[in-house]
């Protein structure tokens, strides 16, 4: 009996040797594998890291100059648009009654504008894709003219995006648009850096060319940024007019070069034309002054360049911008005023403004502005009319201020000294303020 139970104790102790050694096997065992799925988890996610960095870099060489424009393929045109508005108020406060451009026909939109407190030109803007190959936009703008509010269509056009099957670097844009003339042309006078634009675009072009038409533009896959285009248009928008619909009225060509300096500095430089015609005749100065004639062509040269003191324009930034214009027209001038009925022209008149704007911090500005007009010879018929400048070049200084509080929001101070005729000098002071709201597409370079 006793051996028997001398057995059975030693197999119990060789029966838990086992199992220690075989438990510590396990252990093992786990360690090991948990080794070996560590190994293999870290080299998968070494490999989709570096997957994920190239697919990044794919996706950047993507991008074209249109920023606005996204290659994404969308399977519906639901209506789902971005919407945007603009908010332009102004206190503006005059020291003479009426400052006319002597010697030149104005436009409305290109007037000085109204006294006091007014909501000037506000915007209601409309974008999106229409599907994968189209994008389109909507701009109306709320004015108030002779006495009534007024709804204007600036812009409604559609523009080609990078899967639309054009060569690379190719867009195609049709409808109404602010076309490619100049610098300023393409901007909304929102995001311009004063309260007025200067005086060749409100003598030349009633402040903007917004006519109807085709434009297309082509960035030629070079080393630095360079760009050619052209366009055709009804011909109804100043400074073309009278369209008939049956033929083009005007057409444009354009081109511009521009890179950067160093990481801190860039340069753009343009040359632009635009010719057409006025068969119907373009009206200005409140409609007494009509132009009629085969030809009114218009020449562009601008140039900007920008410097960012620390390498970051949001921190501080100067910019000296310059456009100058040079217009050749040929047909009859009737000023119901002077009642000497059509007077032949046949003159070129010239126009051109230079400012500098510093952003010494991320909120404030400072600029400063001139510009200047010269006028055509004055045939006989129309001696003391609007367009007799009396050997007086029109001209204007501008200082300004501005706070942006952020992207949405600006106001601004500004002081004008015009000397717009041989008579009398008009110092004007502005107070305004852009609000924004929702969506709005960034404006070109």
């Amino acid at each position: 009996m006793e051996r028997i139970k001398i057995f059975i104790l030693t197999l119990l102790m060789i029966l838990s040797f086992n199992k220690i050694v075989f438990a510590n096997e396990d252990v093992n065992a786990i360690r090991e594998e948990i080794k070996v799925m560590k190994e293999l988890y870290e080299s998968r996610i070494t490999q989709l890291e570096e997957k994920l960095s190239d697919l990044e870099k794919q996706e950047a060489n993507k991008t074209s100059d249109q920023s606005i424009i996204s290659t994404r393929t969308i399977k519906g045109n639901e209506f789902n648009p971005s919407i945007g508005l603009v908010l332009n108020g102004k206190y503006n406060n005059f020291a003479t009654a009426s400052s006319e451009i002597k010697g030149f026909g104005v436009g409305e939109e290109g007037e000085r504008g109204r006294e006091g407190l007014l909501i000037d030109e506000s915007e209601l803007n409309f974008s999106g894709y229409v599907d994968d190959k189209f994008y389109g936009s909507l701009t109306a703008a709320i004015v108030r003219e002779d006495g009534a509010d007024k709804v204007e269509l600036e812009e409604a056009y559609l523009l080609t995006t990078p899967d639309a099957n054009l060569p690379p670097g190719m867009s195609i844009k049709a409808g109404r648009a602010f076309w490619t003339l100049g610098y300023l042309n393409e901007h909304h006078a929102h995001a311009d850096d004063f309260a007025d634009r200067p005086l060749p675009y409100r003598v030349y072009l009633n402040k903007a060319f917004n006519d109807d038409g085709l434009e297309v533009t082509y960035t030629l896959p070079t080393d630095y940024y360079m760009e050619i285009g052209g366009g055709i248009f009804r011909g109804d928008d100043t400074p073309l007019g009278g369209a008939d619909g049956e033929n083009f009225g005007g057409y444009s060509a354009f081109a511009r070069i521009g890179g950067d300096i160093d990481i801190n500095q860039n340069w753009r430089l343009g040359v632009y034309t635009l010719k057409g015609k006025a068969p119907g005749g373009r009206t200005s100065n409140e409609d007494e002054v009509t132009f009629t004639g085969d030809k009114t062509d218009l020449y562009v040269l601008d140039f900007r360049y920008s410097l960012a003191p620390t390498g970051n324009v949001s921190e501080q930034e100067f910019v000296i911008q310059t456009e100058y214009f040079g217009r050749d027209e040929a047909g009859t001038y009737n000023d119901t005023g002077s009642s000497t009925g059509d007077i032949t022209v046949d003159g070129e008149s010239h126009g051109w403004y230079a400012q500098a704007t510093y952003k010494f911090d991320s909120q404030y500005r400072i600029g400063a502005r001139y510009s200047e007009m010269v006028a055509p010879g004055v045939p006989t018929g129309l001696l003391g009319s609007a367009l007799d400048d009396k050997n007086h070049n029109p001209n204007s200084v501008s200082l300004m201020a501005d706070w942006t509080n952020s992207e949405f929001s600006r106001i601004r101070v500004q002081y004008n000294e015009n000397h717009l005729n041989s008579t009398t000098d008009d110092t004007q002071f502005i107070l305004q303020y852009i609000m924004s709201y929702g969506a709005h597409g960034a404006h070109k370079y």
